[in-house]
This record gives structure tokens, C-alpha cells and sequence, in this order.
């Protein structure tokens, strides 16, 4: 009876609720927005530097630039709010389940001046992450200001995240879907948490496209694809359902080689390397840098050899796996569009060179790598599917990215692997001294509660 009387305790009119819900998705597409116009013009010093310093002193002064600028990033992280590191994803589903806690208060400064300084510096880490945080954030502050029960703040958590990742990318129907597939475990399905999703989304959604203009974000135009192609976008899923296992693993194991460094010398370390190389980078290699959406868009018309395309692919793998073990404010959703892209051009020019492709076939391969690799990384090959259209505007692949997804997620289930989210969320409950949740039975999950199913 007491746990009853608490899960109803501040339960609102449905009106309200969604009103709530509405404010929320108004406040962070201003907010998301604003955070990317700040990562976007903190982005220019690198030119700024080239036009005032020359000579031998351009690199060493690149990289001491970058470097401070990780390393303050990572002392406000570590300073003020631990929690603030990475993506921010897996914090939010913690939070769904009683596990983690949201603490708006800290999260919301911490997470936009250490994301500014981390993704301003050419760190390789994409802004959805500390966007999706500080939607939750939002949330959370307005479900303790109006007194909302524990299953409505849980819904508006997800509501808050899904208006991040709708505000980041300009993807409303991907963020909806987001929380479908991806909280599917910890999500409290109902009509009433649900409804409050999809205001919240589409209502960041308008917020973004009033401040920054209308349209993909993404925008890559493409041709149709004749059907005998449809069987190498098959191939292009397998290779990158593999490819998403080895990447969650090694998304794991350099957070867990970089907190060993920093615990045997200094958890600043890492960072002020990292942070060094990127500043070389940004005038050696920019392709290597940053979160990649710009490489993502213009790698398939530049015609590059094989060779060079092989690089990229190498140095986006090894500076993203470095970049976000540094534990600044980042996510990996740009990190994997910009590196499946790499990808998919690569097989794309080596087919072409086999074969030859029809005009745009790189291109096309390309973005169907992004939904192959977001599939087998996240596991959410529907979110995956969708957020390329909305992204890339190319409505015209929908059946190769839909190939391209669903057997690059079936590669990663056959060859065991799991979620990026739950790896990193399992991963920050061992080292708090938790027991991370066991995975629940296939028939629990994606299902409504029909007891609460207007709740």
C-alpha cells in the first residue's frame, strides 16, 4: 500500500503532464541548439591560430592549445560533476531504473562548458551525448518543481533525452523511436508516458528548426540504387555487424586503459596527450578530427584511392577510441555516422574498382554504413534505419539502409555482442561498487503494461 501511495504521490492531469512535457521539449531545443552554435564557433580557433602564428612555433602552440583545452574540460568533469564524463546516455537509463541519479544542477553547467571545450578542441567525440544529458536534466529539474510521482519523472527523463537527441541531430522521429528501442527495459510504457515523448521531441524539434533553420542536417543527395546492388549492401551489413562488436569492445577497454594510466600517474595524463595529438591533427589531418559530420557529407565526392580512404578509416577508429577515453563531456553517435561512412565509402570504392558502380553508389553506400554501424553498436537497428533518413534526407535508399541495419544488427547478436549503452552503464555501476541488472527474459521487454496502459 505505501509503495502505491508513492507511485501516485503528485500525480498530474494528463493536460498538465503533457504541458510539462511540451515546456521541457521547448527548453532543451533551445538549449541543444545554443550548445551547438557555441561547439561550432569554438571550433574556428584552430584558424584563428594559423592566421596570427607561423613558422615553427604553429604545431607545438596547435597542440598546448588543444591539450589545455581537454584538460580543463576533464577538471571540471572530475571536479564538480563525475558523472558529466562521456555520452550521458547510459546515466539517463541508470537514472530510469533507480540506479544513478540525475543531478540537474551540476550537470546542466559541467555538461555544456566541458562539452564547448571538448568538442571545440577537435576532440573526436559528437554533441548528441551531452545534449541527450542536459534534456534529461531539464527533466529532472521540472519533475522535482512540479512534484511528479516516480513513474511520470522517469517518462519525462526520457522525454528530456529524446528532445536532446531530436534538438542535436533534427531527428524528432528518430529520438521517439530512440526511446522505444534503446530504454526499452526501462522505459514505464503507457499512453501517458508515451504521448509525453513525442511532444517533448517534436516540440524541441520546432524550437530547432525556428533558431537554426529548417531541413536534414545532414543533407546528401543520392539516386536510386538499382536492385542488383541490393545483395552488396547485405555484404556491407555483415562486415559492419562485426566491425560494431570490435568497437564496443574497444570503446571499453580504453576507458579501462586510461583509468589505469591515471591511476598509477595522473588522471590527467591521457587527456593532455590526447588532447596534443588533436591539436596536430587539426592541421595535419583535420579529416581526423572532430565529430565528422562535415567528413561524412562531402568523403563521398572526393574521389579518394583506396589507400587514403583505408587510413581514415584507421585514424577515425583509433582518435575516437582515444578521444573519448580522455572522459570529457562526448558522445559516439557523430564518432560512429562519421566512421561508418569512412567504411562504407571504402567497400564502396573497392567494388567499384571490382565491378564499377552506377553514379552516387558511394555515396549511397556511405550512408547506409551509418545506420549498419549505429545498428550494431547501439543495437537499435530501427532508430538506426530512421535517423539516416532524417539525417541525410535520402529517402530514396530506405531499403538498402533497411538491409544494411537489420544484418548488421543479426551479425552482432550471432557473434555476442551487446549494447555500447549497457556495456558503459554496467561498466560505471562496478566501479560505484553496484551490481549491474541481470538482462530481462526477450518477453518482458517492447511490451505495453495493460494494467497501466493509460497510466
Amino acid at each position: 500500500m505505501q509503495e502505491r501511495k508513492t507511485e501516485t504521490a503528485g500525480r498530474l492531469h494528463d493536460s498538465a503532464y503533457y504541458a510539462i512535457a511540451i515546456l521541457v521539449g521547448a527548453g532543451v531545443g533551445a538549449i541543444g541548439t545554443f550548445f551547438h552554435i557555441a561547439t561550432t564557433e569554438a571550433a574556428h580557433w584552430p584558424t584563428l591560430v594559423r592566421d596570427t602564428v607561423e613558422g615553427p612555433f604553429l604545431l607545438p602552440g596547435m597542440a598546448a592549445l588543444a591539450a589545455i583545452m581537454v584538460v580543463a574540460s576533464v577538471w571540471l568533469v572530475r571536479t564538480y560533476c563525475p558523472e558529466a564524463a562521456g555520452s550521458g546516455v547510459q546515466e539517463i537509463e541508470g537514472a530510469m531504473e533507480g540506479l544513478r541519479q540525475v543531478r540537474w544542477r551540476r550537470i546542466l553547467p559541467v555538461k555544456f562548458v566541458g562539452g564547448v571545450l571538448a568538442l571545440g578542441s577537435g576532440l573526436v567525440v559528437g554533441r548528441e551525448g551531452p545534449t541527450i544529458h542536459m534534456g534529461a536534466s531539464v527533466a529532472q529539474a521540472c519533475a522535482e518543481k512540479f512534484g511528479l510521482s516516480l513513474r511520470d519523472t522517469r517518462g519525462l527523463l526520457a522525454a528530456g533525452g529524446a528532445a536532446g537527441l531530436a534538438a542535436a541531430f533534427n531527428a524528432p522521429l528518430a529520438a521517439i523511436l530512440f526511446v522505444i528501442e534503446e530504454t526499452r527495459r526501462q522505459f514505464p510504457y503507457g499512453l501517458r508516458t508515451y504521448t509525453a515523448v513525442i511532444l517533448a521531441s517534436v516540440t524541441s524539434a520546432i524550437v530547432t528548426e525556428s533558431i537554426a533553420g529548417v531541413g536534414p542536417d545532414m543533407r546528401i543527395e543520392v539516386p536510386d540504387m538499382p536492385l542488383a546492388l541490393l545483395p552488396a549492401f547485405v555484404v556491407l551489413g555483415a562486415i559492419l555487424g562485426a566491425v560494431g562488436v570490435v568497437f564496443n569492445k574497444s570503446v571499453i577497454w580504453s576507458l579501462d586503459t586510461a583509468r589505469a594510466v591515471g591511476l598509477r600517474w595522473s588522471f590527467y595524463l591521457v587527456p593532455a596527450v590526447v588532447g596534443a595529438i588533436i591539436g596536430v591533427l587539426v592541421i595535419v589531418r583535420p579529416e581526423a578530427t572532430l565529430g565528422g559530420e562535415q567528413l561524412a557529407e562531402g568523403l563521398a565526392a572526393e574521389g579518394l584511392p583506396l589507400l587514403i580512404l583505408a587510413g581514415i578509416v584507421v585514424i577515425r577508429f583509433v582518435m575516437t577510441m582515444a578521444s573519448y577515453s580522455t572522459g570529457v563531456p562526448g558522445g559516439i553517435f557523430a564518432p560512429i555516422l562519421a566512421l561508418a561512412t569512412s567504411i562504407g565509402v571504402l567497400f564502396g570504392t573497392a567494388l567499384d574498382f571490382a565491378i564499377g558502380l552506377p553514379a552516387g553508389a558511394l555515396a549511397a553506400f556511405g550512408i547506409a554504413a551509418m545506420g549498419g554501424l549505429f545498428s550494431s553498436a547501439v543495437r537499435a537497428p530501427l532508430v538506426g534505419m530512421v535517423l539516416v533518413a532524417e539525417l541525410t534526407g535520402a529517402y530514396t535508399l530506405l531499403v538498402p539502409v533497411i538491409l544494411t541495419c537489420v544484418f548488421a544488427n543479426m551479425v552482432a547478436d550471432a557473434l555476442g555482442g551487446e549494447p555500447i549503452y549497457e556495456l558503459l552503464l554496467n561498466r560505471t555501476l562496478r566501479l560505484a561498487g553496484q551490481t549491474p541488472p541481470s538482462p530481462p527474459a526477450e518477453d518482458q521487454l517492447g511490451g505495453w503494461d495493460e494494467t497501466e496502459r493509460r497510466s
